[in-house]
């Protein structure tokens, strides 16, 4: 399976230097793909292809030839990513348009080569007819597994992001079960197995993280606006904004893992062969439209990282042999499986005249596996309910 990993590095001053000229460069043909992709709709009316964008940069910048695709396909991926985002009926999503002056540099297949006592190598390509010396530098932790990908990133300093095969292959399904998941804000994921047992971890401590981030960015903010832009002491304001962004950002990721890891030990322990998470990415978009939420709640729902919290679920479940399937939660939280009468909760509990009570995360998730499995909301015994929190 393939896998990610950060590398710190250690490099002379001047590849340090080359390496950041690097990502000046991939930004310079980033913003030559723009303009081509542009030139060309203007003139024929239709989107540039893979080949066409490719044959506009070839031969015209100072990097590997795959490194410099690889911008063609970040620019394709992401141009195609919001058309797929258009046509969901996403109004806020944009076209690529930006210009940019850093972007990521990216050395593939045979644009690198890797010694066993942890130098790496990466080409820069040929250039007027000959072999331009390679960047050297040295790396302790690299990964155990066929490297298959090194890009340069920056995040208040220089490292790599490898991209790996770890050898392993995904299990084959062995559960008997199915489980419905209630993703939310304060209990981070709920969920119910067909044998009633249930679980919920507790998202707090991701809130928790997003208040005091949000706190701090907004009090360097108004320090910042006090200063002449560019000045010593905004720099020094906007390099702390930067800190706290960057920790923060790690916080948040260690948090999503421990969370979703928590979960997956869970289904695998409960025999679950399938998972079916309430689908709710049209909840954070579009905050400042929605005038029914109050200023806070607004902040709240916009803060939530539900996608990266779905994408570690979909990738560790699949490691286990466990299948992950998005579907509707329409009035899952609302409706009684009882006596199918609608109305919303108030508090953490859920209760209805007809006499039933449940945990207002769980009665979701009993009401999503239902449906999947019945097509329609109907009861399902909960047995034993397990709280945790992870993070």
């Amino acid at each position: 399976m393939y896998r990610g990993k950060k590398i710190l590095f250690t490099a002379s001053k001047e590849v340090i230097q080359q390496l950041f000229a690097c990502n000046r460069i991939s930004a310079t043909i980033w913003n030559a793909c723009l303009d081509a992709a542009k030139q060309h709709h203007l003139t024929t009316g239709k989107w540039i292809n893979q080949t066409q964008l490719q044959q506009a940069v070839k031969g015209k910048f100072p990097l590997h030839s795959q490194s410099v695709q690889a911008v063609c396909h970040k620019y394709l991926f992401s141009r195609d990513s919001m058309h797929q985002a258009k046509k969901k009926g996403i109004a806020t999503a944009r076209y690529p348009h930006r210009k940019k002056k850093h972007f990521n540099t990216k050395w593939v297949d045979k644009a690198f080569i890797i010694h066993p006592n942890g130098k790496i190598e990466l080409s820069l390509g040929i250039q007027n007819g000959k072999r331009v010396k390679p960047l050297v530098l040295f790396a302790k932790n690299l990964p155990d597994g066929d490297i298959k990908e090194i890009e340069l990133c920056f995040d208040r300093k220089l490292y790599l992001s490898v991209t790996y095969d770890d050898g392993q292959v995904a299990k084959s399904a062995s559960g008997a079960y199915g489980a419905g998941v209630d993703m939310g804000e304060v209990q981070a994921i709920a969920s119910v197995c067909e044998n009633g047992e249930g679980i919920l971890l507790s998202g707090r401590k991701l809130r928790s993280i997003h208040r005091l981030r949000n706190k701090k960015i907004a009090q360097l903010q108004r320090l910042m606006s006090k200063c002449k832009k560019g000045s010593h002491q905004w720099k020094k304001y906007n390099r702390a904004k930067q800190y706290v962004l960057s920790k923060s950002e790690r916080q948040l990721q260690d948090g999503s893992h421990k969370i979703t890891k928590a979960f997956v030990n869970w289904c695998v322990a409960q025999s679950i062969q399938e998972v079916f998470v309430g689908d709710v990415g049209s909840v954070s978009q579009g905050t400042k439209k929605k005038r029914k939420l109050r200023r806070k709640q607004r902040q709240k729902v916009s803060n939530w990282n539900v996608g990266q919290q779905m994408q570690y679920l979909t990738y560790k479940c699949q490691a286990q042999g466990i299948a992950v399937a998005k579907v509707s939660e329409a009035y899952s939280t609302q409706t009684c499986p009882v006596c199918q009468k609608r109305h919303k909760p108030t508090g953490r509990m859920y209760r209805c005249r007809c006499g039933y009570v449940s945990h207002r995360d769980t009665h979701g998730a009993k009401n999503i596996l239902s449906e999947q499995r019945y097509g329609i909301f109907t009861p399902i015994e909960e047995k034993n309910l397990t709280y945790l929190r992870v993070a």
